[in-house]
């Protein structure tokens, strides 16, 4: 006998929803309070690098530990390729360009301005396609920092990634008292507390872009970055009619004044002045590395970027500063004229656009300098926490500083970087002047030590790319200087570590300083070598890291695409139906 079964029905008086079927969900929405409470949280999928292999003494690194963990940390990847490109062109330009200039042209001249600005350029560009080529393949946290791990040796990558810290961490407060300074040019009469008011509240707006995470950090820069651009563009244009005679105060002025006073100012030494200020107005190019690890398709979106550097170089240094040497002469008392490094009134362009007699821009170039001084104060925190929470992942750090909340924000690092950041009250203090130049030294040569790692880092991973038996080809992107760019990158570092200690050594005019002057100064201009070789030496001794060989690198963890030779295999096929008006505009931008 057949028998029929019955779908029992929901009782009419019960009110509860039938719950999903497989395969559907419900979203659940918590209040907004309490949903900022648990974005705080760690993240369940975060981790602090747990111990790798360990010897019998206790003392050995785990190199492959390391690289895994970076290659797996749990940060938001939330940066698009408009942020990365605006980060590349315009991102953490600063007080080192728009008034380190003036005194750079004051101790050499316009011609030696020239000459430094575009070796370092060369520098630079060589440098950061290294970097993009290693960080399209590998966009690991840490970046640079966990190449030297990686590629050369653990301990010179603890010794780069803490140098690297140092020098975001210094830069913070550097660049917040900067911003009061440059408040100052509306208001002669400041006093201390209302210069520790200004303080305050630039540094409120740097911590609370950077705790909207690494997308607060991406729309703030980008937004910075625009207006820097428009800016410098428009100072070459009015530059430009300036020099043909079309200011307020007409004349043609053309290239007169690098004939009276001249071109040159000090000589030789004079040029090797010049580089140490070129190296720290550059500084913050490589952060579009270190951001690889937070852009959601960095093999699109990385070599992009690292292309217009080559615009950034071109553009905003030299460029602008070949107008700035035409329309400013190496002897304008105003150049010298600044109550510190950061002091709008002896900035070239604030001045050539006042000597052209015109009246209003001077303070709109101002609050250009203010926007640019807060876009650094941005990348300080970033890049010090990111570098922090990845010398974590590697055991390299206290493990607390690896902590991700929910949101991919490296919360404790934030918080440790925006804690150094109140350093900045000083501003108010007598001590100024002693303790921001000493803060200033801890900054002045990282970059160099940082930019001549990643050069080598990627000269030795090409080294091992070989070894292992890869070719070019597998390289979703290719450095265009390719290694002899990454050993002229290296050499040229090398060369400004030598003439750094030479100027620090025996700077301009130092036969009327004492000796106690010329110690003090010495140590202000290199202080940041013994820094390096104090974490360097000790944690080799102790660790007794291995200089890692070519044929023990690895070269698979942090590769995101499994299928990268399928996909590479498209795209050159793609590439290969672009016109030739195309297939050029991508090899330069």
């Amino acid at each position: 006998m057949e028998k029929h079964y019955e779908q029992p029905m929901a009782s009419p008086e019960s009110s509860e929803p039938n719950p999903p079927m497989y395969g559907e969900y419900e979203v659940s929405r918590d209040s907004i309070p309490r949903r900022i409470f648990d974005s705080f949280k760690r993240d369940p999928n975060a981790h602090a690098t747990p111990k790798g292999a360990v010897g019998a003494d206790g003392k050995v690194f785990d190199v492959e530990s390391a690289a895994r963990n970076t290659a797996e940390s749990p940060l938001a990847r939330k940066l698009k390729g408009r942020h990365l490109q605006m980060i590349a062109i315009g991102g953490s330009i600063g007080t080192g360009l728009f008034v380190g200039s003036g005194k750079a042209l004051a101790n050499g001249g316009p011609a030696s301005l020239l000459i430094a600005y575009g070796i370092i350029g060369v520098m630079l560009y060589c440098t950061v396609h290294a970097l993009g080529e290693m960080a399209v393949l590998f966009p690991v946290a840490g970046s640079f920092s966990a190449y030297s791990t990686r590629f050369l040796d653990p301990a010179w990558g603890f010794a780069m990634g803490w140098n690297y810290a140092m020098q975001w961490l210094v830069v913070l407060p550097l660049e917040i008292v900067a911003a009061s300074i440059t408040v100052d040019y509306w208001n002669y009469n400041t006093t201390k507390p209302l210069n520790a008011a200004w303080v305050a509240i630039f540094l409120a707006i740097i911590i609370t872009i950077n705790l909207f995470g690494v997308k607060g950090y991406g729309e703030a820069e980008f937004f910075f970055a625009i207006v820097k651009v428009i800016a410098i563009v428009g100072f070459i244009i009015l530059g430009i009619v300036i020099d043909c005679g079309g200011g307020p105060n007409g004349g043609y002025v053309g290239g007169h004044l690098w004939h009276d006073p001249g071109a040159f100012n000090h000589g030789f030494k004079g040029l090797c002045s010049v580089f140490v200020t070129a190296a720290f107005a550059f500084a913050g190019t490589e952060l579009v590395g270190l951001a690889a690890a937070e852009t959601a398709n960095p093999r699109k979106s990385l070599p992009t970027a690292v292309k217009q550097v080559f615009w950034r170089i071109t553009l905003f240094y030299i460029v602008s500063l070949t107008i700035v040497g035409l329309l400013v002469p190496y002897n304008d008392p105003a150049l010298l004229s600044g109550t510190s490094s950061s002091d709008a009134k002896a900035s070239p362009f604030v001045i050539a656009i006042k000597d052209a007699g015109i009246g209003g821009l001077p303070s709109v170039m101002n609050v250009v300098i203010l926007i640019a001084v807060l876009s650094v104060g941005n990348s300080s925190i970033y890049g010090s926490s990111r570098t922090m929470a990845a010398l974590a992942e590697q055991n390299q750090a206290p493990k607390l500083l690896a902590y991700i909340d929910r949101k991919g924000r490296p919360l404790v690092a934030i918080f440790i970087a925006s804690g150094l950041g109140f350093l900045a009250f000083l501003a108010a203090s007598s001590k100024q002047t002693e303790a921001f130049n000493w803060m200033l030294a801890l900054s002045g040569l990282s970059s160099i030590f940082t930019w001549g790692s990643i050069c080598l880092a990627h000269i030795r991973f090409r080294k091992g790319w070989a070894v292992q038996g890869h070719s070019l080809d597998e390289l979703a992107f290719r450095s265009q200087p390719g290694v002899i760019g990454s050993w002229v990158g290296f050499a040229i570092n090398c060369l400004v570590l030598i003439a750094q200690f030479w100027t620090g050594f025996a700077p301009i005019g130092y036969a009327d300083d004492s000796a106690s002057v010329l110690v003090t100064d010495f140590f202000q201009a290199y202080l940041a070598a013994p820094i390096v070789l104090a974490f360097y030496i000790p944690y080799k001794l102790y660790f007794r890291t291995p200089f890692i060989r070519a044929k023990d690198m690895d070269l698979h963890s942090g590769i995101r695409e499994l299928n990268l030779a399928e996909l590479l295999a498209e795209e050159r096929a793609e590439k290969a139906s672009w016109p030739k008006w195309k297939k050029w505009y991508k090899v330069v931008c």
